[in-house]
């Protein structure tokens, strides 16, 4: 069975706090994000609005990179967010 992970970028509002996560089912996490259902950093400032996503084929390739945008400048996020999505669109509707 093929499977699909995601290293999803998450935000408050344009330019707001950002949270960086990984996930096998993007809707789903998404919608918990939304729906507040863990007590956790993105509950705390209501960071639920999807800014971007990439999806992998393989567990460790979305880890590592999912490791490697948590040590980024915050500049750089925003540049990743704004190269695909410069309006900063809520992409969980496109689900």
């Amino acid at each position: 069975m093929d499977k699909t992970y995601f290293i999803y970028i998450i935000a408050s509002k344009r330019n707001g706090t950002l949270y960086v996560g990984m996930t096998n089912n993007l809707e789903r996490r998404i919608t918990e994000h939304k729906e507040q259902i863990n007590k956790s950093f993105s509950s705390k400032y209501n960071i639920s609005r999807l800014v971007w996503y990439e999806e992998f084929d393989t567990a460790i390739s979305a880890i590592e990179k999912e490791k490697q945008i948590k040590k980024w400048k915050r500049e750089w996020k925003i540049n990743l967010i704004e190269k695909d999505n410069p309006n900063w669109k809520n992409l969980y509707y496109l689900f």
